[in-house]
């Protein structure tokens, strides 16, 4: 059964597309078949997987408004084997307003993706959605297709500040709109081992979250963000280095633990902060 997975978190800078892509390489490393849908009007992800995205390029704008069917959007990621893309281009901006009065506008991407997947059922083993950095309509729909979400967090000051937000906005999706969603994996991104601030944000989310953290935290490095502007992943650019050990680690633990890792307990509902 293929896994629908939203990389959501409403902050930006915390290495969400970063995270997507590489999450992506990693697991077709593994032998997994990968499809990545780019809804952030950005296109970073699309950027980094050396997908086109200008405009008129067909992408989840299209797929959204039901211009076009997914398979139609769907585009193999060049220096990826297994790896396939949804692209965003900058008509996905305008997605939200277009979307307001439409009836069902939050099942868009999940009935696009479910009529993907009946038709060609073993065509891909995971989905991973790459959201943009806010709860508004595009990551509503994400949350509403995907059966779990992976939550990055950056190792920094603020690191749990509105991140209340995010779970209030999961349960409320859960009550009205998809009741199998879970939170499975949090990420934690941006660690300096060198640090004591990295230690302590740790600490905290993990007494936050508990087992739902996964155990290899992703490394502060310059290759994490050189890749992007080559049209590449870690994986690719740079294989050995210490941003490419870390994803293929903590994808392999997402990839064993399934979709089994406990919910968040009820204190990770309080927004907080990390004393310096």
């Amino acid at each position: 059964m293929t896994r629908i997975v939203a990389v959501a978190n409403q902050k930006g800078g915390v290495g969400k597309t970063t995270s997507a892509v590489n999450f992506a390489a990693a697991l077709a490393e593994e032998g997994n078949r990968v499809l990545v849908v780019d809804l952030d009007p950005q296109g970073n992800a699309s950027t980094a997987l050396g997908v086109e995205h200008r405009l008129g390029v067909v992408g989840t704008y299209e797929v959204l408004i039901d211009q076009k069917s997914v398979t139609d959007a769907i585009y193999p990621c060049p220096d990826l084997a297994g790896v396939w893309a949804i692209p965003a281009t900058i008509d996905l901006a305008g997605a939200e307003i277009e979307l307001v009065s439409t009836v069902a506008r939050e099942y868009r991407l999940r009935r696009a993706l479910e009529s993907y997947l009946a038709e060609t059922p073993d065509q891909v083993d995971v989905i991973l959605i790459d959201c943009p950095p806010s709860l508004g309509l595009l990551t509503l729909n994400a949350l509403v297709a995907a059966g779990e979400i992976l939550i990055p967090i950056q190792c920094e000051y603020y690191a749990l500040e509105g991140l209340g937000q995010l779970l209030k906005t999961v349960e409320l999706v859960r009550a009205h709109l998809n009741p199998d969603i879970e939170v499975s994996a949090i990420l934690l991104t941006m660690s300096d081992a060198r640090t004591r601030l990295s230690a302590q944000v740790a600490e905290e989310v993990r007494a936050h979250f508990g087992e739902a953290v996964l155990a290899t935290p992703i490394p502060r490095a310059v290759r994490l963000s050189e890749a992007p502007s080559y049209g590449q992943t870690v994986l690719t650019y740079d294989p050995g280095s210490a941003g490419a050990e870390a994803y293929r680690a903590a994808a392999r633990e997402f990839a064993a633990r399934g979709t089994s890792a406990p919910e968040p307990g009820p204190s990770a509902a309080d927004e907080g902060t990390v004393a310096s």
